[in-house]
């Protein structure tokens, strides 16, 4: 629970950061309508991360729509719902209005030797799936002419399909962009189509010998469909009557643009973010190829996107079209990781507030919960009836009248029991012992210390639970334990009854005739009278003190249950307190996990001296105690009987409202970045790191990390055209450094686009002009396509003669 709190909040102070530093003009807007077209079912989890990189991205990506192609159980099922989840989780609750299915034949249960060839008879010999098809791209069409306020011009649109190489109803990507295309064609004077082949290699597993020959039946269609000369005319177009109209296309390429994006980059090491970054740049390239260009552009010097010099770019010199991929990396103030070290430093500054606490004397905490030895014997005191009840215990009947020669010979204890026989002891119990037994059983010492110490905890300094696990403990350090002093004092108590009860017996035991009472001769009645006074007077006085002592014994028994009590809960809270430091604290590390890269440094030590200098800051304008005050966290005491949750939920507000939203919390990223990099040169004896030296290392790490998500074979740098864009503040003093440190031995196309922000830079490289020949994942996958098609297995829809010749 604690967790899933922490990791929202983290996130939602992340989202808003961004739409943050993202608002009004400092958002990108989309010049022409755009729609995504996502074919396959293994392609459904891409759909809510474009989706959501559209909406952090776009000023007007309220208006994008996408279409899911796939199998009719797909249409919102779990699979459909799971990969838009996290744009609804980001608060989009219109995704439903703005994500459509279409079906295609079902690909389940298929025999994976024909379901290739299956799919497309299926699709080709059954009316119902072109019927659906067109009905619901008709209703697509409709729906984003009524976001046409949206977008600057409705002359062009653009369709970005995007599937998985390896899934096989991508079989029928010709006709379904054919389709796509020719309906769109009637609303908008231009469709420009690119496609964005997904190559996952991770998930592969124990598949990868059938995933690969399917990917390279793909990649081999492809290249067909991607040929100069490559046409196709199908009757695609269905009217409500059923009629069918054809649609032609070429001879010409199929897409403007083919970009195939790989987990495993042209390193060939696996993405530390698997799919995600793919994610990105299908956003990234969206939006440089149909970006608004203010007027007032700051980078309008620093090269923009053409997209016909980058198709030139990549066109070989045959005239081969080549194909292309992209990188992406991001720089940017890591919202997320800084939101929960400033959750856990916050934390532990209270907690460390609690524990300083009140560091009173022994006698001062014994005072506190009248536990001193004064206040223990008059409250014992106050237990029994008054002492002269005892002089009442004169007129009890006696049993007959002996006289006092009966009575001489005679101990105490046989003397009393010839007077009264059992009806002294009765009226002492009676009147006395069961009455202070009431009494005692009466007292409830965690209520009486209840106000108190709830006063406690609002006093300067306070006296907090982690004291009281203290004090109360067996042993407490420095020899401060009340319940260690309270047990000594009991002690002194039982050895001083065992001595009064002892000196009780040895008073029972003496003669009459040799106690010190006034006898009256020839006056026996009266002599007998004066030793009832004296019986009553020393016997049962002497049992009124050990009576004191034994409900002083008795009450000193209930406040030590109730300090073993108070211990318990203290120190559950202690412990309560400590898991939840440590909790958050993983969670924190976790967040930023083991990374060295630069915009990872430090976040833990810098933010624990920012934390604990807004909070002092908070203090000291509005009190020491602020932080315990109802406006913030009240009790702590009370939140934990609630458990960790209640603390968690009531920081993560104090949080959001109070820390985070503080000056040294929304510095630009270089500065913050600077500080950060600097915050430990001090105490590590290190050589302070210099802006010029911190933005080399972010311009090499962004670099490093924006390389090519695809792996060639024997790939030369003279087929090699390279465009790379920034994505930030083109004033900002980092990009004023990226467009200068290599300006003159530059090989490449570099460009900017603006967005007046502060959060973070992001880098897009693109690069295209090699063939599907040079993928090393075509070389390896081409034995297994090979082995497979020669074992009975028919992995496409066309007739090998209509297909290219594999290369």
């Amino acid at each position: 629970m604690i967790r899933d709190q922490a990791l929202q909040y983290s996130e939602q102070y992340a989202a808003q950061e961004e739409a943050q530093h993202n608002k009004g003009d400092g958002r990108s807007s989309i010049h022409y309508p755009a729609l995504f077209l996502f074919l396959g079912d293994k392609v459904t989890p891409a759909i809510g991360p474009v989706l959501e990189r559209c909406e952090r991205k776009w000023d007007n990506a309220g208006g994008v729509m996408a279409l899911h192609a796939g199998s009719p159980s797909g249409s919102g099922s779990t699979q459909e719902k799971d990969g838009i989840k996290g744009w609804i989780g980001s608060g989009n609750s219109s995704v439903h209005e703005r994500v459509l299915h279409m079906a295609l034949p079902n690909t389940a249960g298929r025999d994976p030797r024909t379901v290739r060839r299956e799919l497309y008879r299926e699709f080709h010999e059954d009316s119902q799936y072109l019927a659906g098809m067109n009905r619901t791209l008709r209703q697509l069409s409709n729906s984003i002419a009524d976001y046409g306020r949206l977008y600057s011009s409705f002359d062009v649109i653009h369709l970005s399909i995007v599937t998985r190489v390896d899934d096989p109803l991508n079989v029928l990507l010709p006709e379904v962009a054919l389709l796509a295309r020719a309906i769109l064609s009637q609303s908008f004077k231009s469709v420009q189509t690119d496609l964005y082949a997904l190559i996952n290699e991770r998930e592969q597993g124990d598949n990868f010998g059938y995933s690969s020959s399917v990917g390279l039946a793909f990649l081999r269609e492809l290249d067909g469909m991607q040929a100069a000369d490559y046409a196709l005319s199908a009757p695609l177009l269905v009217t409500e009557e059923g009629l069918s109209i054809p649609v032609g296309h070429g001879p010409s390429a199929l897409f403007d643009l083919v970009y195939l994006l790989s987990d495993k980059n042209e390193r060939g090491l696996m993405s530390v973010h698997g799919m995600d970054d793919n994610y990105e740049i299908i956003a990234h390239i969206s939006l440089l190829k149909n970006r608004v260009r203010p007027a007032a552009d700051h980078a309008s010097g620093h090269g923009g996107y053409n997209n016909m010099t980058f198709k030139s770019g990549i066109r070989g010199s045959t005239g081969r079209q080549g194909y292309a991929s992209a990188g992406f990396s991001a720089v940017r103030r890591p919202n997320r990781q800084i939101a929960l070290a400033v959750l856990y430093h916050a934390l532990h500054y209270l907690a460390e507030k609690l524990r300083a606490g009140n560091s009173r004397s022994l006698k001062e905490r014994q005072a506190l919960l009248g536990l001193g030895a004064d206040s223990l014997r008059a409250r014992a005191a106050e237990l029994l009836p008054d002492d002269t009840g005892l002089a009442e215990m004169t007129g009890l009947m006696s049993h007959g009248r002996p006289s006092y020669s009966e009575l001489r010979a005679l101990s105490l204890r046989e003397a009393e029991e010839l007077l009264f026989g059992e009806g002294g002891q009765a009226y002492f119990r009676s009147n006395f012992a069961e009455v202070s037994a009431r009494r005692t059983a009466a007292i409830d010492p965690a209520r009486e210390w209840a106000g108190v110490l709830a006063a406690e905890e609002q006093a300067t300094p306070p006296v907090t639970f982690y004291q009281l696990a203290e004090w109360t403990a067996e042993l407490a350090e420095g020899g401060g334990s009340v319940l260690h002093a309270l047990r000594q004092h009991m002690g002194g108590l039982r050895s001083a009854l065992l001595s009064a009860q002892e000196e009780l017996e040895r008073l029972y035991a003496e003669s009459v005739e040799r106690q010190p009472f006034q006898r009256v001769p020839l006056l026996d009645k009266r002599t007998v009278r004066n030793f009832i006074h004296y019986l009553f007077d020393t016997v049962y006085g002497k049992k009124y003190e050990i009576l004191r002592l034994e409900s002083e014994l008795a009450l000193c028994l209930r406040y030590d249950a109730a300090l073993e009590q108070l211990h318990a809960d203290s120190r559950a809270k202690v412990l309560a307190m400590e898991a939840l430091e440590e909790e958050l604290h993983s969670l924190a590390l976790a967040s930023i996990g083991r990374s060295k890269d630069t915009v990872d440094q430090n976040i833990m030590e810098y933010y624990r001296s920012v934390t604990e200098e807004v909070m002092k800051d908070i203090e000291t304008r509005r009190g020491g105690n602020i932080f315990f005050s109802e406006r913030f966290m009240g009790s702590l005491s009370e939140l934990l009987r609630r458990g960790g949750d209640a603390v968690a939920e009531r920081l993560i507000e104090i949080c959001r409202r109070e820390l985070l939203t503080a000056g040294p919390f929304t510095l630009p990223f270089e500065e913050e970045l600077l500080r950060r990099a600097n915050v430990a040169a001090a105490y590590e004896n290190r050589g302070i790191v210099s802006k010029e030296e911190l933005f080399k290392q972010l311009y090499r790490s962004l670099e490093e990390e924006a390389a090519m998500n695809v792996r060639l074979f024997e790939y030369t740098q003279e087929h090699r055209h390279e465009e790379k864009y920034f994505f930030g503040d083109s004033a900002s003093e980092f990009l004023r450094y990226a467009f200068g440190a290599d300006e003159t031995t530059r090989i490449y196309r570099l460009g900017f686009v603006h967005e007046q922000r502060r959060s973070g830079v992001e880098k897009l490289n693109l690069m295209g002009g090699f063939h599907l020949e040079d993928l090393l994942y075509y070389r390896n996958g081409k034995v297994y396509y090979e082995t497979y098609a020669g074992n009975g297995y028919t992995l496409h829809g066309l007739a090998e003669e209509q297909l290219p010749e594999m290369r």
